[in-house]
């Protein structure tokens, strides 16, 4: 793994007494060493950038930045490096989100003292980890692959993204439910769902949704 050299951490949780007790708890392991800690997700990025960590234990419900838009940012700068969620949300969509950001592990905080530190060799090694409680649900992903793919032969003046966005409209979401659902900005979404209707030449969203579903979309 790392031979004789420790595995270099960095903590991220805005909860200060959790944040620093298991700060106190990782650098006091043989093996590792905590170079960093940080409140948020903006902090973490910064920290990151300044530490070279091999791996970050990362929150995920944090006021300001959260902890799955740093992990993709921290991911697309550094990709090498490893990030362990360790949260205590395990509805679906945070894993999955999780998941698609990069993270090689996900934990919950009721997780043992040495279940959090041999994660964090996992992942530091190059493996993945997941906690017993969400484990079944990332086989599913991987196995069936998320809910909104969408024919890429529909509609092909449009992206991805667009034939995402178009696909759950046609299946009668929100702008707020898709939002959610792809993990956007509902500025994003709704930026999209306009350059959807100019492409489309169509006049609004239910003129949209009448064209989607005629080429087969929403039905997913």
């Amino acid at each position: 793994m790392h031979g004789t050299e420790p595995v270099d951490v960095i903590v991220v949780d805005d909860h200060p007494v959790y944040r620093e007790g298991l700060a106190m708890l990782l650098s006091s392991l043989d093996g590792m060493r905590v170079v960093a800690t940080a409140s948020d997700g903006s902090a973490a990025v910064e920290s990151v950038d300044a530490h070279q960590p091999d791996v970050v234990v990362m929150d995920v419900q944090m006021p300001g930045r959260d902890g799955i838009s740093a992990t993709r940012d921290i991911l697309a700068r550094h990709p090498h490096i490893a990030v362990l969620v360790l949260t205590m949300s395990d509805d679906d969509e945070t894993v999955f989100a999780a998941m698609r950001a990069g993270a090689r592990g996900y934990l919950l905080k009721g997780a043992a003292q040495s279940e959090i530190s041999q994660a964090i060799e996992m992942v530091a090694s190059g493996g993945l980890v997941f906690g017993a409680s969400v484990a079944r649900r990332v086989g599913e992903f991987f196995t069936s692959g998320p809910p909104w793919n969408v024919p890429e032969e529909a509609f092909p003046q449009l992206t991805a993204r667009e034939r995402e966005i178009l696909n759950l409209l046609a299946a009668g979401r929100s702008n707020a439910q898709i939002a959610q659902a792809l993990f956007l900005a509902p500025k994003t979404v709704r930026n999209n769902t306009s350059n959807i209707f100019a492409k489309l030449q169509v006049a609004d969203r239910a003129e949209a949704i009448v064209r989607a579903r005629e080429s087969g979309l929403g039905r997913s």
